[in-house]
């Protein structure tokens, strides 16, 4: 037994879940499975949504982030340590959907944001150029991303654990669904998946969140 702890690295698990792409998962988190429902007239009906994403992107605030690299090249972020520094993820990046010119998120006026990310797995290289494409079927509902097309930069990989990489910041991606200003009732389905990197899947028989992520979101009338 002795023998074999002397070969446990007390900073990267010597024995991770054989995962070799990530999944994807949305903030706010949903009430009940991956469905919002909320009416823009009932400002209690998405008060929660709006809480909950200023409190996962507090560490996004440009203060919180001043002592992060500010990474000027897309390129992947490869370190031999013993320090790994962490990019900077400025939150303009996100747009209509940072909460810096619209505190509600695009709540109050039929415009919701939700945040995508990837999970984190230690050591991930994403080739090619990796996206997170967001679309519905719904074709009088317009969609936006931003950053613009959904870009993942490279320079946020690889992650190195969360002892060695104590400050890492994960890329975010924003959708915001427009579904309109009037009070009429809408629902609509979106799906995003990673795309534009062969070595990231975005389906398996076996694991329907495996680089995608399905949701629901319902505006109600009152």
């Amino acid at each position: 037994m002795w023998a074999m702890l002397q070969t446990l690295n007390d900073e990267v698990p010597k024995y991770r879940d054989q995962i070799s792409s990530p999944g994807l998962m949305v903030f706010p988190k949903p009430v009940s499975a991956l469905e919002y429902s909320f009416s823009m007239s009932n400002r209690e009906s998405y008060q929660g949504y709006i809480d909950e994403l200023k409190k996962f992107l507090k560490p996004y605030a440009t203060e919180e982030q001043k002592n992060l690299k500010p990474c000027h090249n897309d390129m992947l972020f490869v370190q031999e340590g013993p320090v790994y520094d962490a990019c900077q993820f400025p939150i303009a990046l996100l747009e209509a959907c940072s909460g810096v010119n619209d505190p509600d998120f695009g709540y109050s006026s039929g415009r919701p944001c939700i945040l995508v990310k990837m999970n984190r797995i230690i050591g991930l290289k994403p080739l090619g150029r990796p996206m997170i494409d967001c679309s519905t079927k719904d074709e009088n509902i317009t969609l936006s991303t931003y950053p613009p097309n959904g870009d993942i930069a490279l320079k946020y990989f690889p992650y190195y654990g969360k002892k060695l990489h104590a400050s890492y910041l994960q890329p975010l991606v924003a959708v915001q669904v427009d579904l309109g200003a009037s009070s009429t009732p809408k629902e609509v389905t979106v799906e995003c998946k990673i795309i534009g990197s062969p070595n990231l899947k975005n389906h398996d028989d076996r694991d329907k969140f495996l680089g995608r992520v399905v949701f629901k979101i319902t505006m109600r009338a009152k």
